[in-house]
């Protein structure tokens, strides 16, 4: 069980966007959420004039309307979970209370914001926008309102609209079905029915598991097919979903099988750009060739997410630390650059910005002269519009694994777990540390005179006297060993799998305390490899430069043509970095931070023979 509470806990930019997520979710009015449900159930006949209704995807007029209630019922039910707080969960439950008012009215199950005749449509081909999407946003939200959320009337909702399914499938043929689910985009409904069979051991709900089981594709991932490259990536990403949870509900290797195939056909041998994510276009990029895939459409936020879940399933399956790399790349470049900006460099820029901000950005553009594009928080709705509030309501649930009795330790997030041991309570809570607050390390304020280049991060436990395993990942961007000190003592550790392993008989008040160093690297694009980007740790910077220019110098050695930028304001270090010796030397900052400016990813570095880090 994981509980974080953000009283007790540093800022970081990860509570940041946590609360500032939960603030847009409680804006998002109980009317506008409720709006489609009702008029589809006939509770009202004409939209209400008033300006502040939603526009966009989530429309009255649009196809796939009521999707983002799905979505806020999902994130709501997390922030319910996390923060304890009943005037959280009586909003929500009061959404759910209507749903299911709605779908009494409409009798035989349906309790969708869409007409049933959609999903008829598609049963006999005719074309009509991704219903299968729309029922599967819902009925997640509600089973996450059931599972952490605890609300048994959302259970009995989604029950009954599994019945409806189980009725309308059950006469459709396997290549009928097939065609179906080759027809639209379904969302991650094959997980739904595993999530819900997992909670009620009922065979129709296992039975539905294997009739939204996409079998075209999932028979070619599994005999290894190139089936991504220039095909939408977001389609198939919640199906693979749908596979992983499956394994965990069945015991059926072939699933687990077809997961690990599709990481490696989308991941591993395809290469990414400096930010984590693989696509452009909306499609996948060719292995290899994302030198010509850089675009003002670059890493749609939907999939980032997505990949981002489809690693934690992999964490928990292996434990290989290379899945929570990914996830921390993704989350920082990702989630945290393409929601809920506010930028911090618009003085660098000559721009009239004075409070730039952004809710959702679709996509995270890496072209020479890129310039993200922002949402409104009423007027847009896109997918990726949906994704944001999920992702910021997710972040700490990814950070501590419990399994058997291990702890793993997979991000750098502040954090509190408790869990028990043999009937004992354990608590841990990790934060990262200021620099005031390195004593550990025999430096203080006055004697540190640049940028530290390590992160220093301090983990209390209260082991209750009981003999368990600690596992710290270990990065893949560590530039040496990092150093781990148990209440102030250094220790040597031995390495599994990419983390610390600590295993010990932890007291009623032990402190661990890790030092991570870190340096500037470049990241090649593998298809013309004189051209770089930059990262430190695991954030991506960009150049603030309207233009594609050439750095002079060695491209295995940024830290030798750039230097820090602006380090410290107050009593806080600052992350800009910017190049020297160059006919005009540009700016660089976290790519998360950037909002209304216009930024440079990419550029060609001139000097030394090119060298790649991945």
């Amino acid at each position: 069980m994981l509980k974080n509470k953000k009283s007790n806990l540093l800022w970081s930019i990860a509570t940041d966007k946590v609360w500032r997520n939960l603030e847009y979710l409680k804006k998002i009015t109980d009317d506008n959420l409720l709006l489609p449900f009702r008029y589809e159930a006939g509770l009202i006949n004409r939209q209400n004039k008033n300006t502040d209704v939603h526009w966009g995807w989530d429309s009255i007029y649009c196809q796939i309307r009521g999707t983002f209630t799905g979505h806020w019922l999902s994130a709501m039910a997390r922030m319910i979970y996390t923060q304890n707080d009943p005037s959280l969960k009586a909003r929500a439950n009061y959404i759910v209370d209507e749903i299911y008012n709605c779908q009494n009215e409409n009798a035989g199950g349906w309790a969708f914001p869409i007409p049933e005749k959609y999903l008829h449509w598609i049963k006999r081909g005719k074309r009509v926008w991704a219903p299968h999407y729309v029922c599967h946003k819902v009925m997640m939200g509600l089973l996450d309102m059931y599972l952490y959320a605890e609300n048994e009337i959302a259970l009995t909702i989604v029950k009954k609209c599994a019945d409806w399914f189980y009725d309308f499938t059950k006469d459709i043929d396997e290549e009928t079905m097939d065609n179906m689910l080759d027809f639209e985009e379904t969302g991650g409904l094959m997980e739904l029915w595993a999530d819900l069979y997992a909670v009620t051991k009922n065979e129709k709900h296992k039975k539905l598991i294997y009739k939204y089981e996409r079998r075209r594709l999932f028979n070619a991932v599994f005999n290894g097919e190139d089936v991504l490259t220039n095909r939408h990536a977001n389609t198939t990403i919640p199906e693979i979903h749908g596979a992983a949870r499956a394994y965990e509900v069945t015991g059926e290797e072939r699933f687990r099988k077809i997961v690990e195939i599709y990481w490696d056909l989308g991941v591993d041998s395809r290469g990414s750009f400096v930010t984590g994510g693989q696509s452009s276009g909306e499609v996948w990029a060719p292995p290899g060739q994302q030198a010509k895939r850089l675009s003002p459409l670059a890493q749609e936020h939907c999939v980032v997410y997505n990949l981002m879940r489809l690693s934690q399933y992999l964490y928990r399956w292996t434990g290989d630390s290379k899945f929570a790399d990914y996830f921390e790349q993704n989350l920082y470049n990702g989630i945290f650059a393409q929601g809920f900006c506010e930028s911090q460099w618009t003085q660098l820029t000559n721009e009239d910005h004075p409070t730039s901000k952004g809710l959702i950005a679709y996509y995270l553009p890496n072209h020479a002269g890129s310039k993200k594009e922002w949402g409104s928080e009423t007027n847009h709705f896109w997918c990726c519009h949906c994704t944001l509030v999920q992702a910021n309501a997710f972040v700490f649930e990814h950070v501590f694994y419990e399994k058997g009795n291990e702890i793993f330790v997979a991000q750098y997030l502040p954090a509190e777990m408790e869990t028990e041991f043999w009937g004992k309570k354990v608590t841990i809570k990790q934060e990262k540390e200021s620099l005031t607050d390195w004593k550990i390390s025999g430096t203080n304020d006055r004697t540190v005179l640049s940028r530290p280049k390590e992160d220093h991060y301090k983990m209390e436990v209260k082991g209750n006297e009981q003999e368990f395993t600690i596992k710290i990942r270990l990065p893949w961007w560590l530039a040496k060993k990092a150093v781990i000190k148990i209440n102030g003592e250094e220790i040597e550790y031995v390495i599994e799998n990419g983390h610390a392993v600590l295993t010990r008989v932890w007291g009623s008040e032990d402190v661990v305390n890790y030092i991570l160093p870190k340096e500037m690297k470049t990241w090649t694009l593998p298809d013309l490899p004189n051209y770089v980007a930059f990262i430190e740790g695991p954030i991506a910077y960009a150049g603030l430069a309207s233009e594609e220019r050439t750095i002079y110098g060695d491209i295995t050695n940024p830290e030798s043509f750039m230097i820090g930028s602006d380090e410290r304001h107050w009593g806080n270090w600052r992350t800009g970095w910017r190049t020297i010796n160059q006919d005009v030397n540009i700016e660089f900052v976290p790519i998360y931070q950037i909002c209304n400016e216009v930024y440079t990813v990419y550029f060609p570095v001139l000097g030394a023979e090119p060298h790649s880090i991945h």
